[in-house]
C-alpha cells in the first residue's frame, strides 16, 4: 500500500476512474450557482440588499469560482489521460489544484461563520448592529477573509505544508501523510481552523435560536397590549429572521457533513502517522461536493418557498377548527348540498 501511495503521487497518467461523476458535479454546481445568483439579483431589484444578502451573494460567488477553479482540470485530466503532475513539469497545476481546494474550503466556512455572527448580532445585540454594522462592513469582512485565507493557503509554497497528488491522478491536496514536522504543523493548524469555525458557527446559530424563542414569547405575552399593526410588523420581523436562520442552518449542516470527514482524517493521519492510509479520496469528494450543495440549499430554502409552505400550514390549522365548529353547531347545514340555481 505504501508503494501504491508513492506511485500515485508521482504518476503522470490517470490510473482508472470515470469522468461521468465529475462532469455531473460540474454541471450541477454551475447551474445551481447561476440560478442562485439570478434569484439574488431579482431580490436586490425588488428591495435594498441587506448585510446578510451581501454575505450570501459572496458565498455563492465563492462557490462558483471554486467550481470553475478545479472541475475543468479534473475533466481535462480524464479526457487527456494526463495526471495533474503530467500537465506541467514544474508541478504548477498540482499546486494550483491543492491551493484552490484548501483556499475555498477555508473561505466558505469563514463566510458561513460571518453570516452566523451577523445573525447573532442582529438578534442578540440589535442596538450595536444598527449603529455600527452596514453593507460596507460586509464588503470589508469578505476582503479580509480572502486576504487572510490566501496568505495562509500559500504557506505550502514556502515550505510550511505540502501539496501532493492523490489517486487516480486527478486530485491534489495537502499531504495528509506528512513525515516532516513543518507539514504536520500546517495540517494541524488547517484542521483546527476548520473545527474552530464549525464550533463557533454552531454556537452562534444556537444563540440565535434562543433569542428568537425569547422574542416569540414576548410577542405572545404582550399581544393583547399592543396594537394589531405593531404586532403584525413584529410577527413579520420574526418570520424573516426565522427564514434567515433556516437558510444559514442548512448551509452549515451541509458544510459540516462535507468537511468534518476531512478534518477527522487530517487529525488522524497527522497524529497517528502511518504510510498508505486508505480512502483518502472519499473526504476530498465530500469536500468538493459542498460548492454544489450550497446554491441548491439557497434555491430550495429561498424565503418565498418556506413562507409559502408555512402559510399553507397555518391556513390549514386555522380552517380545521372552524370546520369542526360549524359541523358541531349545524351538522345538517354543513353536509347539505348547495341549493339549485
Amino acid at each position: 500500500m505504501a508503494s501504491q501511495n508513492i506511485s500515485c503521487r508521482e504518476q503522470i497518467s490517470v490510473s482508472g476512474g470515470s469522468p461521468t461523476i465529475p462532469a455531473i458535479m460540474f454541471f450541477t454546481g454551475v447551474l445551481g450557482n447561476v440560478v442562485a445568483l439570478i434569484l439574488l439579483e431579482i431580490r436586490r431589484r425588488k428591495q435594498p440588499a441587506s448585510l446578510f444578502h451581501v454575505l450570501v451573494a459572496s458565498l455563492v460567488i465563492t462557490d462558483l469560482v471554486g467550481t470553475f477553479s478545479v472541475s475543468p482540470l479534473v475533466l481535462t485530466a480524464y479526457f487527456s489521460n494526463t495526471s495533474m503532475l503530467g500537465m506541467n513539469e514544474n508541478r504548477v497545476v498540482c499546486g494550483h489544484f491543492g491551493y484552490a481546494m484548501t483556499f475555498f474550503s477555508v473561505v466558505t466556512l469563514a463566510i458561513l461563520l460571518s453570516m452566523a455572527v451577523e445573525r447573532w448580532l442582529s438578534i442578540g445585540h440589535p442596538f450595536f448592529y444598527e449603529k455600527f454594522l452596514s453593507k460596507r462592513c460586509g464588503y470589508i469582512t469578505i476582503a479580509l477573509i480572502y486576504l487572510l485565507c490566501a496568505l495562509f493557503c500559500a504557506s505550502p509554497f514556502l515550505g510550511f505544508g505540502k501539496y501532493v497528488q492523490y489517486c487516480p491522478g486527478t486530485w491534489c491536496f495537502v499531504d495528509m501523510d506528512p513525515s516532516v514536522s513543518e507539514h504536520k504543523a500546517f495540517n494541524i493548524v488547517y484542521a483546527s481552523c476548520l473545527l474552530l469555525m464549525i464550533v463557533c458557527t454552531v454556537l452562534c446559530n444556537a444563540s440565535v435560536i434562543y433569542h428568537l424563542s425569547l422574542m416569540y414569547r414576548r410577542l405572545k405575552a404582550h399581544r393583547s397590549s399592543v396594537r394589531r399593526q405593531r404586532g403584525h410588523k413584529r410577527h413579520r420581523s420574526i418570520t424573516k429572521e426565522v427564514e434567515h436562520l433556516v437558510l444559514l442552518g442548512f448551509m452549515t449542516i451541509a458544510f459540516v457533513i462535507c468537511s468534518l470527514p476531512l478534518v477527522i482524517q487530517v487529525y488522524h493521519n497527522t497524529l497517528y502517522h502511518r504510510e498508505g492510509h486508505r480512502n483518502t479520496a472519499i473526504p476530498l469528494l465530500f469536500l468538493s461536493a459542498n460548492p454544489i450543495i450550497d446554491p441548491w440549499v439557497f434555491i430550495i430554502l429561498s424565503p418565498p418557498v418556506p413562507r409559502l409552505l408555512w402559510d399553507k400550514i397555518c391556513k390549514a390549522a386555522k380552517s380545521k377548527p372552524i370546520r369542526e365548529k360549524v359541523q358541531s353547531i349545524h351538522p345538517v347545514l354543513y353536509h347539505s348540498s348547495p341549493p339549485a340555481d
